[in-house]
């Protein structure tokens, strides 16, 4: 059986990241199984954790008052999900859903905020990380929206 620091070292998102680290990661992480369907995060809501994606596929959603939540990415494993635990107010951007069982090590942000605070370094590297995913999701939020407000007759 793994343990949550041999499955954050087989991650993606931690290559390369000192045993060190890979261990005080583990010492927030657990896992956690979601069911088809299960709401993961709810847009607004705080944002206590991030999750780890080991297995399965998850729906990240916007919503908007008055119309149906758009999806904006599909992640997977390989992937991480939330990235609003780093940021006060600590609130989700975005809602998500299990499409399918989805199987995550889930890290509490509060308990590596605080180690972040003991270990700068490891905040910042932790925050180069966390800006990749950000920017790769404000693309593909770009990319939807594009969908949305294109003229029919363009399509």
């Amino acid at each position: 059986m793994k343990t949550i620091e041999n499955l954050l070292e087989e991650h993606p998102f931690f290559a390369g990241l000192d045993t060190e680290y890979l261990d005080t990661l583990s010492g927030c992480g657990q896992n956690v199984v979601f069911q088809v369907g299960d709401e993961i995060m709810r847009q607004g809501d705080p944002a206590n954790y991030f999750f780890v994606i080991r297995h399965g596929l998850v729906s990240l959603l916007a919503h908007a008052p008055g119309r149906p939540p758009i999806t904006i990415q599909t992640l997977q494993e390989g992937d991480i999900l939330g990235w609003s635990w780093l940021f006060p107010p600590w609130l989700w951007q975005f809602g998500a859903r299990a499409d399918t069982v989805v199987r995550v090590v889930r890290i509490d942000a509060k308990c590596l905020r605080g180690k972040c605070e003991e270990d700068p370094v490891l905040g910042y590297e932790l925050a180069k990380r966390f800006a990749k995913v950000m920017v790769e999701r404000l693309a593909w939020t770009r990319m939807q929206l594009m969908k949305i407000y294109d003229p029919p007759e363009k399509r």
